[in-house]
């Protein structure tokens, strides 16, 4: 094999040729099926610093019951509520689906960016056509920003005792 690449265009034709076998697997490949269960439901975990949300959405009026209660009830600032509402807004299928989630761990701004994060999965487990948009927004990566530990000999992460020079 390496006594027929002796240039640098040689190279370039095989390395080429390749990708072209590459590419027609990939255009063979089945396109993504639905993911649903028994009653027509699809499920995701959503995570964000210390929270974690099991989520399942149907389609629906567009109810989000978390933990048990209403959106507004559980989530009471308006920016808590557009957070949660932002996978809808970006797929253009906002009033079409009801979630259920159950959230647990980390204060309600993880909380809701967890909820976010596991409608955006479950959205496109649901309807695999969603996906690129969703993709495209960023919504189906999990953000792993985390509070940075404490280290010992500071007061917190980074901040140091209060020096004195006297």
């Amino acid at each position: 094999m390496s006594d027929d690449i002796k240039t640098l265009d040689d190279l370039k034709s095989v390395v080429s040729g390749s990708d072209a076998a590459l590419a027609s697997d990939t255009e063979t490949a089945a396109p993504r099926e639905p993911v649903r269960d028994a009653l027509g439901r699809s499920y995701a975990t959503g995570k964000r610093k210390d929270a974690v949300a099991r989520v399942w959405i149907k389609p629906g009026t567009g109810k989000i019951e978390v933990n048990g209660k209403e959106m507004p009830a559980y989530f009471a600032r308006p920016v808590l509520q557009l957070i949660v509402n932002q996978p809808f807004d970006v797929a253009n299928v906002r009033g079409e689906f009801d979630v259920y989630a159950t959230v647990a761990g980390g204060g309600l701004s993880g909380q809701a960016g967890a909820v976010k994060h596991g409608i955006s999965k479950a959205l496109q487990l649901y309807e695999p056509s969603l996906r690129a948009a969703l993709k495209a927004a960023g919504f189906l990566t999990r953000d792993s920003r985390v509070v940075e530990r404490k280290k010992y000999g500071k007061r917190k992460a980074r901040r140091s005792f209060q020096f004195s020079k006297r």
